[in-house]
């Protein structure tokens, strides 16, 4: 190499393992948990508190997937890096290309729904120039965060984590002396089966988010250690607040399954106006920390794809100071800011249900693969009983799939047709 040339500035690994515990929590609990006990019940009745915790146990099968998958790798790329090492680049970058768009769309959706939550205490936000106030500066804020480094957005992402947890345990610790312990004794012949299919869409998403976390790999300090670490303490201790938020709104609040605000109307019932007001606000902040997540996250993905040749070049650049993929970050927080204000994000978000399968199933099978090539590797994760877990997460997740409905299914194909014709026209040797 020509002595004058200057290195390319690499990545900083900044991140510890508690903080990944800190950030997998944000990305999998967002706004989703203060509507899904009426979603649930509407679906389940009292055998929701069950389907939770049954879902949790299913999606644990996904998580272990990517725990041993991540314990193989200490570079960016999650989902996609998998797909690509199990079965080669076409594949790599379908995965990949349905990652990037999900993230674009969920961060425009968040921006919208940041926006909605903030007008439970300021009305004037529903519209006009206070809406577009929010949903653009809480996407700069986020933009800006990122671009100064991953330590600060990873900090961020941790602070907003403990603020949108301690709304919850302050509803299940006050509720719990309320809540009436009958509503667990549902039998198994109870559950409405006709439901199952839709209800296990519900629950199952409930969880999603986990697959981001392995995306910034290479700004971990060891992530084949401290990625399955995060991630398998994360599903233990998610799956916990969320049932017992279940109980708590079962137990206290009659015709939960019609609520439009589940848990904030049954902490008015047991508690005073400051823990309604809490959980309001906890809402919102729940909203602002998994788009913090997304706008760490989801440029990652774009460097790993474009590191390997697809799509133009500058998204590969690494600022010299920050240590961030700038170009990447700034590219995932423009576009989401275009679709939020558009509203066309609401097309693109057909896509999620469909893309997060896709990247489970790819996922699951890798690691058939990739435990064969790479399974005697220092600090590789061990699964007991061989293929029996990513089978048994593959067929959980092609059974969800089956579930999805048409619009679904034609707007993933859709995207996959996108993603071939990028791979075919727009590819580039990397460097």
């Amino acid at each position: 190499m020509d002595s004058t040339t200057t290195p390319r500035p690499t990545l900083r690994r900044a991140v510890g393992r508690w903080q990944l515990y800190g950030l997998s929590i944000n990305d999998v609990i967002g706004s989703g948990i203060y509507l899904l006990p009426a979603a649930a019940a509407a679906l389940l009745g009292p055998a929701s508190l069950w389907g939770i915790l049954l879902a949790g146990l299913a999606v644990s099968l996904l998580v272990l997937c990517y725990a041993q998958a991540a314990s193989y790798f200490d570079q960016p790329g999650g989902s996609y890096l998998y797909a690509r090492e199990a079965f080669g680049p076409f594949v790599g970058l379908e995965v990949g290309w349905m990652q990037v768009l999900t993230r674009i769309a969920s961060a425009a959706a968040l921006a919208n729904g940041l926006a909605e939550a903030v007008t439970h205490f300021w009305p004037g936000a529903a519209s006009g120039g206070a809406r577009i106030a929010i949903v653009t500066g809480s996407l700069a804020f986020l933009v800006a965060i990122n671009i100064i480094g991953v330590r600060a957005a990873a900090r961020t992402g941790v602070f907003l984590a403990i603020a949108k947890v301690v709304p919850l345990l302050m509803f299940i610790a006050i509720g719990a002396a309320f809540a009436d312990l009958s509503q667990a004794a549902v039998l198994a012949n109870d559950i409405p089966l006709r439901d199952l299919g839709e209800a296990a869409l519900l629950l199952l998403f409930a969880y999603a988010g986990f697959e981001n976390l392995p995306a910034a790999a290479g700004e971990y300090r060891n992530p084949r250690r401290d990625v399955p670490f995060a991630m398998l303490s994360m599903i233990a201790t998610v799956t916990a607040i969320y049932v017992a938020v279940q109980w708590v709104a079962l137990g206290t609040l009659p015709g939960l399954a019609e609520s439009q605000t589940p848990i904030a109307d049954a902490a008015a019932r047991f508690g005073d106006d400051w823990l309604v007001w809490v959980i309001t606000v906890g809402a919102a902040v729940s909203i602002l920390g998994t788009n913090s997540n997304t706008i760490m996250l989801g440029p990652r993905y774009l460097l790993a794809v474009a590191d390997d040749g697809f799509g133009p070049k500058f998204l590969t650049r690494i600022h010299p100071r920050f240590r961030t993929p700038v170009p990447a970050i700034l590219v995932i927080g423009v576009l989401s800011l275009l679709l939020a204000l558009s509203g066309s994000f609401v097309q693109l978000a057909m896509l999620s249900v469909v893309a997060r399968l896709v990247t489970y199933i790819s996922t699951a099978l890798a690691v058939i693969v990739l435990q064969r090539r790479h399974g005697d590797r220092e600090q590789a994760l061990r699964l007991p009983g061989g293929l029996l877990i990513p089978v048994a997460a593959t067929l959980v997740a092609v059974g969800l799939l089956a579930s999805a409905s048409v619009e679904n299914l034609a707007a993933g194909a859709l995207a996959l047709v996108a993603g071939a014709l990028i791979y075919r026209f727009w590819r580039r040797d990397p460097d």
